[in-house]
């Protein structure tokens, strides 16, 4: 019997975000400490930024009035009241007729509310021994420095809860005197693979025997996208075992990720053990992609559990696709960024439609004298070397016949 009914990746996010709801656990990190971390609340600036008015190039600070109607043919004359050091506090009052010496990123002296730069000025030498400014161009108020809360005001949201701290917002934070942040706990999550054929990476396997790649290049996969590894397992087709070894890893995991046995066949046996967990149960079986149609993903109390397919290809598919979503939206991430870098390139052959669904096709990126192209790596789903081929994947959406030959296409990197 195939599968009834197919969804789209998209729907089955929605439908185990619907069923089971998202508790956040915050935890409190060392800004150094937390790159790739979700903030768990607002973060606000506890400073203005810069906290105090400086000058965004070398030249002179000035009243901009002073400077009115200035020009070549006919300077302004400012006289020399005193020079700023950077990094130290301006010890100059500027009043009207003066200027001041300021380098870049230096404190404009207050009555100052502009600066000249200094290749619009000469210094010459007064009549009472002291020294002018000579201005041959006028700058309006606030032109050349930036005000003490500018850039941030303290009390300012400068990152939202659910949003990713990356080193932009990492900088942000350090400027508004952030030491300490609050993220969101990184997922814990096990990931299981289930078949009677199957032995350890590290073994040497017997005839009718493979290694287990998917629980290592699993694991990997969640490791890199935040989520920490806390059980991996192989489990023997054996209804019992397979329920017993799930129902552990739900104890100890937020989220499960079990591979093999995801099929309609009779020996499947992953659809009724997962629907057997108790509620909500399987919520779908079947994507509307290819490779990873037999793709269960269901519910054990507060904890997804999603049956891959066994073929590794499938698995790592469904993984970009559906798993990584999920994972991210278990950290509290809600900021709607890529999920993984793209890159846009000319597809090197056509491609066919699959019929209603979507494929996702292993591509190499060469590239041409014109740009990027992407050349497909053919091979089938169970062919784990076409992996290391691959960098990256290619949607051929559903509502499409299919892909022409130098189609621009967005290439979904598997390296990053």
């Amino acid at each position: 019997m195939g599968f009834r009914q197919v969804i789209s990746p998209g729907q089955a996010l929605e439908r185990l975000q619907g069923a089971l709801g998202r508790t956040v656990a915050p935890e409190e990190v060392l800004l150094a400490d937390a790159l790739g971390r979700v903030a768990a609340v607002d973060v606000v600036a506890r400073s203005h930024v810069p906290g105090f008015a400086r000058s965004t190039v070398d030249g002179y600070a000035v009243r901009a009035s002073d400077t009115f109607g200035a020009g070549p043919e006919q300077p302004a004359y400012l006289e020399l009241a005193g020079e700023v050091t950077v990094g130290k506090p301006a010890r100059v009052q500027l009043k009207a007729g003066a200027a001041a010496a300021v380098p870049t990123g230096g404190m404009v002296p207050p009555g100052a509310d502009a600066v000249v730069m200094l290749e619009y000025t000469a210094q010459l030498d007064a009549a009472d021994g002291g020294r002018l400014i000579e201005v041959v161009r006028a700058v309006a108020p606030g032109e050349n420095l930036m005000a003490a809360d500018e850039d941030l005001r303290a009390g300012q949201v400068v990152v939202n809860a659910g949003r990713r701290l990356f080193s932009p917002e990492i900088a942000v934070l350090a400027a508004a005197g952030v030491v300490t942040v609050s993220v969101s706990s990184r997922p814990r999550v096990a990931v299981l693979s289930t078949g009677d054929e199957l032995v350890p990476p590290e073994a040497v396997p017997g005839p009718g025997q493979v290694r287990d790649v998917n629980s290592v290049a699993l694991a990997a996969a969640v490791r890199r996208d935040g989520g920490r590894v806390v059980l991996r397992a192989l489990l023997p087709d054996v209804e019992v075992r397979l329920r017993e070894g799930v129902l552990h890893a739900c104890e100890q995991a937020d989220l499960v990720l079990l591979s093999g046995g995801s099929s309609v066949g009779p020996a499947d046996l992953v659809p009724r053990v997962l629907d057997g967990l108790g509620p909500p149960g399987v919520l779908a079986h079947g994507l509307a992609i290819r490779p990873g149609r037999p793709t269960v993903v269901a519910a054990c109390g507060s904890v997804p559990v999603i049956g891959l397919p066994g073929h590794p290809v499938s698995a790592l598919v469904v993984y970009e696709v559906l798993v990584r979503p999920i994972l991210r939206w278990l950290e509290g991430e809600n900021y709607r960024a890529r999920l993984a870098p793209v890159v846009p390139a000319k597809i090197a052959h056509q491609l066919a439609a699959s019929g209603g669904i979507d494929e996702y096709v292993r591509v190499r990126l060469v590239e041409g004298e014109d740009g990027w192209w992407a050349e497909p790596v053919l091979g089938k789903s169970g062919a784990v070397g076409t992996l290391a081929r691959a960098d990256g994947l290619v949607r051929v959406p559903a509502e499409r016949r299919g892909l022409e030959r130098g189609d621009v296409v967005e290439v979904r990197l598997l390296r990053w």
